[in-house]
């Protein structure tokens, strides 16, 4: 399925958010466990321009890739060295908070599909009181496949009554929440502070672009105000 075209003047039933660098800055501690992991494995490290453009599938579907016949050894050192951080580094992005907020102010159907493995996500949740904000949270991991799978996008909306569709917007700040979006169906809409230019989402285009939560708030009270 593709992205389907929507009004902007409509609110969505439901609203399906990425969690890494979407409404959490987790950019320090995921390059500092992934970089000790590349040491121990023998790799270069990654600057963080670089990492910032190549992390974004789950786990279970990048490290094979990365480390071939290892990956698990790989996947268990990073395990560690991001368990011993993860918590201690969570940083809210601004504005993060007010959205969710508002969103279940509206009554809408609010949840989480990440790449991140599911047990640290809803640790984080958890540490940040954020978890009654949210109907599901759903990890690499808890579904059959990860993002960019239709899977996760099903689980995220289970018990709803919501069909992923137009109405339903998928909200991230990388390409892979975009060709997510455009697979479910959903309303692909873009969080980042600074979006690479050129063809880097082609053919997965977001249909809305924000450069901050904040700046995203204040299109949805215009929405609730004009509804």
């Amino acid at each position: 399925m593709t992205a389907v075209s929507m009004p902007r003047s409509v609110l969505p039933r439901a609203v399906l958010f990425d969690w890494d660098n979407t409404l959490v800055d987790t950019w320090p501690c995921l390059i500092a466990a992934l970089n000790r992991t590349l040491v121990h494995m023998e790799q270069q490290p990654w600057t963080e321009a670089y990492a910032r453009v190549h992390i974004a599938k789950s786990l279970r579907d990048s490290f094979p890739e990365m480390f071939g016949e290892r990956w698990e050894e790989a996947r268990d050192f990073f395990y560690r060295s991001f368990a011993e951080i993860h918590l201690e580094q969570l940083v809210p992005l601004n504005g993060a908070k007010d959205v969710l907020d508002h969103l279940r102010a509206l009554g809408l159907w609010v949840a989480v599909v990440s790449n991140k493995t599911g047990t640290f996500l809803r640790q984080e949740a958890e540490h940040l009181g954020w978890t009654p904000l949210f109907r599901h949270l759903v990890g690499a991991g808890d579904a059959a496949q990860d993002k960019p799978a239709l899977a996760p996008v099903e689980m995220a909306l289970a018990g709803s009554g919501i069909q992923p569709g137009p109405d339903v917007w998928f909200i991230g700040d990388n390409r892979i929440d975009m060709e997510c979006g455009h697979a479910a169906g959903c309303w692909p809409v873009l969080i980042n502070p600074d979006p690479p230019g050129g063809d880097h989402f082609v053919p997965y285009t977001p249909g809305q672009v924000f450069r901050s939560c904040d700046e995203f708030l204040i299109f949805l009270r215009n929405l609730a105000v004009s509804k």
